[in-house]
């Protein structure tokens, strides 16, 4: 039954429920003020003092003047040293009382009045016991004892105790991580399964046997989650074969153009349309590589990911960014350092999508190109403007979309084929990042990435 996330819900409501309830029932009578049945100790305390009143009383007639003073030091002389006794008499009389402590024998009196069952009742040191009876010729008295306690009730708890709502709020803290552990115990297959998909998500598919266990909901999620894991490893393998088919088949009648080309020149010679032929069947031989790139691109196992900084990552692509540059008289800025932040990926992809941006920004710009890095603690943010011609506002982002071209700067004599800017953004998505295209400052182009920072997914 309790396999079941549900009934485990159910089980631990009701646990908590009668925890509360229980605590808030038990914990008050932990109070030392409760008034209490008298031990054999303390009955036996007052039936001597019982007795040794009565045996004086027998000696002293009661119909002497100032008989209420008489009777009141007849107490005092009998009392015990660590005990104070006073009487009630039929009318309601205190005799022997001090004045300080009326009030609370009033009070005490008002709870304890029964002979027949003798009570005891702290007030913070004070402890009152009684009734006793004490019989007289002429009248009949209740005997209290009042004695001092050395432990007595902090004043915390005896607000805690007058307090109902402090009551409750005290229980429901220390019931807290009791609670916290019941219900971290129960969400953690949840935790385990996101875990593990972001380990998917980060290239990682291994089979995880330890997410089929645990309540029956998530043992069937987990399962699932593996079959799934499995069907997408499955078809990745399956498109890695599909990739090198076509490149095998697209390549051998390449080859054989290229072969038929080439006997043709030998037997013509050099002419306009065989060098055409050669240039256009280059241009197709470079696209297929480049297709065959965004698809692995677009579908990789990601089984190569690695942790590197971003220092480590582009620092050789800015410097020979800047070589080339110059080669063509052109200035490169980087506008700011490169930060140590901490990256999870594929080396090669990210190098090659970097470096494909500010080639770009190089090949278009009419002189100068600026390169900055920055970060805001989650996210490192790349920057890459140009001075050149720019793009149009409406065609920003279509730029890309595979094979896709403005209609300046970018023919296909001048520019590429297309599909450049379409790897970089297959390689930033495959890396949970983002990159637009926007008007730079300087005039030109400016295209921005975003990619996380990596922080380590604990254990």
């Amino acid at each position: 039954m309790f396999n079941h996330l549900s009934a485990r819900i159910f089980a631990i409501f009701w646990f908590t429920v009668v925890l509360v309830v229980l605590m808030v029932l038990f914990v008050p009578k932990l109070d030392m003020r409760n008034i209490k049945t008298i031990e054999e100790e303390e009955n036996t305390t007052g039936s001597l003092m019982v007795q040794r009143l009565e045996a004086t009383l027998d000696e002293q007639p009661n119909n002497q003047p100032f008989w209420t003073e008489k009777l009141a030091r007849i107490v005092n002389s009998v009392k015990l040293p660590e005990v104070n006794l006073f009487l009630v008499n039929s009318e309601g009389l205190l005799i022997g009382a001090k004045r300080t402590d009326v009030e609370l024998i009033r009070h005490f009196i008002g709870v304890s009045n029964d002979v027949e069952s003798p009570k005891k009742k702290r007030y913070d040191k004070r402890e009152l016991i009684g009734p006793f009876l004490v019989n007289d010729e002429n009248d009949v008295y209740l005997l209290y004892m009042i004695r001092q306690i050395s432990d007595s009730q902090s004043a915390f708890l005896s607000q805690l105790f007058d307090d109902p709502i402090l009551l409750l709020l005290v229980i429901m803290l220390v019931s807290t991580p009791l609670l916290l552990w019941l219900s971290w115990s129960l969400a953690k297959p949840a935790r385990r399964l996101k875990l593990a998909a972001d380990k998917v998500a980060q290239g990682d598919l291994s089979i995880r046997p330890e997410l089929e266990s645990g309540p029956v909901e998530f043992f069937a999620a987990g399962r699932s989650f593996n079959h799934m894991v499995q069907s997408l490893e499955k078809m990745m393998n399956v498109q890695h074969r599909l990739l090198s088919d076509i490149s095998h088949e697209l390549r051998t009648p390449l080859t054989r153009l290229q072969l038929a080309s080439a006997l043709m020149r030998r037997k013509n010679g050099e002419t306009e349309e065989l060098n055409r032929i050669e240039m256009e069947t280059m241009r197709l031989d470079l696209m297929i590589n480049d297709l065959l790139e965004l698809s692995r691109k677009q579908y990789s196992e990601e089984l190569s990911r690695e942790e590197i900084t971003a220092q480590e990552l582009w620092h050789n692509v800015i410097d020979d960014a800047k070589f080339e540059a110059e080669q063509k008289n052109k200035c490169l800025v980087l506008t700011s350092d490169i930060g140590d932040w901490m990256i999870y990926g594929v080396l090669n992809a990210l190098e090659s999508a970097i470096e494909n941006i500010i080639r770009n920004a190089l090949r278009y710009s009419y002189g100068k190109i600026e390169v900055g890095f920055a970060s805001d603690g989650k996210e490192i943010i790349i920057t890459v403007d140009d001075d050149g011609p720019g793009v149009k506002e409406n065609e920003l982002e279509h730029l890309f979309r595979p094979f896709y071209r403005t209609d300046e700067a970018r023919d296909r004599e001048s520019g590429g084929k297309g599909l450049g800017l379409a790897i970089v953004e297959a390689v930033v998505e495959q890396h949970n990042g983002r990159v637009k295209a926007e008007k730079s400052h300087l005039g030109g182009l400016r295209m921005t990435v975003v990619l996380p920072i990596y922080e380590p997914v604990p254990a």
